[in-house]
């Protein structure tokens, strides 16, 4: 069955190119772009911050002006609109709450977001524009799937909406005083009562956003697993294992067009695959722009980040002489924790021929380091999805990464025996096991057969948004119930193959607590009177005949798993029985549950 089109509303803190302080303002700013060419009618909402340059906000057109009450509160709701690059964009207009210094650190933050959640509800009759899907996004949007539970779904209006809501980092969670559920969001007791709400006697948007949303998704098939535990869970495990059957991981992408070696003019030199010459000058460019020594035989690893722990710099700083030591130059940009900063800006002293350490965010300088570098380094201690080895694959540079969320996803990696491989990983959080990555990496860039077959491969992936476009285009219809028979399953990240680019020309056994949520009685009663669809049979794979490219196009495999999979029958022989699965890196006992019923032996 093809996909049907529906009528999507994507809902956003913050948009590229509107405004942006990290990773959600690029979904925002790409997905809803790539449903349009998939044929849905899809339209944005964020608020209207004094931020958004007036390029912009001269082009906004009113829509509609309202009163309408946040709880007691009587407050004035606008909605202003634009259209940017065919997306109707809709902003929400009231000074009090978005015209200010800061974005997101506010002491009414809960306020401000509350109002925005419940605004974006309360236009929707307004502008005479009823969605199929409400797609909200991060705890700032948390409240919404707890106001539509709450008193929207029972108006004629709004029936048969429903709501996903889309985890980027789990770390973030919007956690305020308990009285506020009452007084601002004005939301029943028994929600508070309920524990729905409520974490470590706090009210949580995030567990909001979790435990009313129809559906829930994260950025990539591991974050979606690895939340799951109390380790990556931020304490919130429990609420996700609890909604494990609604939970999904599908991959976000890039955009080809705006990362595009060929076209990019912020590069000294502009080139495509298997034009090495023409990155070489790349590097060269940048190590006389930075003032390293100038080589273009030299090995040069590249670093893009917000210094702070999660990004692994605690190994880095661990073994950093021992980094610098292995015959690599390092290029740094970013800002972030003072003590990270001060670290590497001294180092720079140590190291001026092979250091350049740049405490600042610059997109050109950041354009240059992604073309220049030979390798690009992502030690993360967690990593929901990861851009930047997307990035990195688009200009041809290898990333070392830990193997953790959508670096495990998309890195796979190099096996000198097989020749197989994207990049080069390491398993556990440590310093010396990342040491050994890089060395091995260093290794490997002098063997340039070698290393030319790895930088052309990677820049023939496919990770644009238009892959992660038809994921969400089924998740969409299976949520209004127009889905085929290969829906997106549990944790799928593969039912859309990675292909080479073309350019456009535990469930309910949850730890108890006075925390621990209880189904809402309508889910109950649902999961009582609802019959299950019938499930056409499929035919079983044959795990010892099928090929990387075969077993990628199962649900839940993908690419990255199907060459680790490929890899360790080449290495090992056939597989003598499915269970040896979990020998496989990456295979636990979760995701052999889950692939090993598409299997034969």
């Amino acid at each position: 069955m093809k996909n049907e089109k529906k009528k999507i509303l994507f809902v956003a803190s913050e948009a590229d190119p509107f405004i942006k302080t990290g990773g959600l303002a690029d979904v925002a700013g790409s997905l809803p772009q790539a449903l349009r060419d998939e044929g849905h009618d899809v339209r944005l909402v964020i608020p209207q911050y004094r931020q958004i340059p007036e390029k912009y906000t001269e082009r906004m057109e009113s829509v509609c002006h309202f009163r309408t009450k946040l709880a007691w509160r009587d407050t004035y709701l606008g909605v202003n609109r634009l259209e940017e690059d065919g997306v109707p964009v809709y902003f929400i207009d009231n000074k009090h709450y978005f015209d200010r210094d800061s974005i997101y650190e506010n002491g009414d933050k809960y306020e401000q977001f509350a109002f925005f959640s419940q605004a974006v509800l309360d236009m929707l009759p307004v502008i005479d524009f009823k969605p199929d899907i409400i797609h909200a996004n991060d705890w700032q949007t948390g409240p919404l799937p707890l106001l539509f539970a709450d008193r929207y779904r029972q108006q004629s209006f709004y029936q048969d909406i429903k709501t996903v809501f889309t985890i980027h980092n789990l770390k973030y969670q919007g956690q305020f005083a308990g009285h506020i559920a009452g007084d601002v969001l004005g939301a029943a007791p028994h929600h508070w009562e309920s524990g729905n709400i409520r974490h470590n006697g706090l009210l949580n948007y995030m567990k909001s956003g979790i435990m009313y949303a129809d559906h829930i998704t994260t950025v990539s098939e591991s974050y979606a697993d690895e939340i799951q535990t109390s380790y990556y869970g931020e304490g919130l495990d429990y609420a996700l294992r609890l909604r494990g059957d609604d939970l999904s991981g599908i991959l976000n992408g890039i955009s080809y067009n705006k990362f595009d070696p060929e076209t990019n003019k912020n590069l000294a030199v502009r080139f495509s695959r298997g034009e090495t010459d023409k990155k070489i000058a790349n590097k060269v460019h940048i190590q006389h722009k930075l003032g390293l020594e100038v080589n273009g035989d030299k090995p040069l690893i590249g670093f893009i980040s917000r210094m702070v722990e999660q990004k692994g710099l605690d190994l880095v700083r661990a073994v950093f002489d021992e980094i610098m030591a292995a015959g690599a130059q390092f290029l740094i940009l970013g800002t972030g924790q003072r003590e990270y900063e001060e670290f590497f800006k001294a180092k720079q002293h140590q190291y001026p021929d092979n250091l350049s350490v740049n405490i600042k965010y610059d997109a050109q300088l950041a354009d240059q380091i992604y073309a220049g570098s030979d390798m690009f380094l992502m030690p993360s201690r967690f990593e929901p999805c990861g851009l930047s080895q997307l990035i990195s694959f688009r200009y041809g540079t290898i990333p070392i990464v830990r193997e953790t969320g959508g670096l495990n996803d998309t890195v796979v990696p190099y096996n000198e025996e097989t020749g197989k491989g994207t990049g080069f990983g390491f398993s556990n959080y440590n310093a010396h096991d990342m040491l050994h990555t890089i060395e091995r990496a260093v290794s490997f860039y002098d063997q340039k057969g070698i290393w030319n077959k790895l930088v052309n491969r990677v820049m023939n992936l496919d990770y644009s948004w238009h892959n992660s476009a038809k994921k969400y285009s089924k998740l969409y219809n299976k949520l209004t119930g127009k889905e085929d028979q290969n829906l997106l399953q549990k944790g799928d990240e593969s039912d859309v193959q990675i292909t080479t680019y073309q350019p456009e020309n535990v469930k309910k056994n949850a730890a108890q607590s006075e925390v621990e949520p209880k189904l809402n009685s309508k889910i109950k009663a649902k999961a009582k009177t609802e019959k299950k669809k019938p499930v056409q049979k499929k035919k079983l794979i044959n795990i010892n005949q099928a090929s990387a490219a075969k077993l990628a196009e199962l649900p839940g495999i993908g690419d990255a798993y199907a060459e680790r999979i490929a890899a360790f029958r080449e290495e090992n022989g056939d597989f003598k029985k499915k269970s040896e699965l979990t020998k496989v890196k990456g295979i636990g006992k979760k995701k052999y549950q889950k692939i090993s019923k598409l299997l034969s032996i």
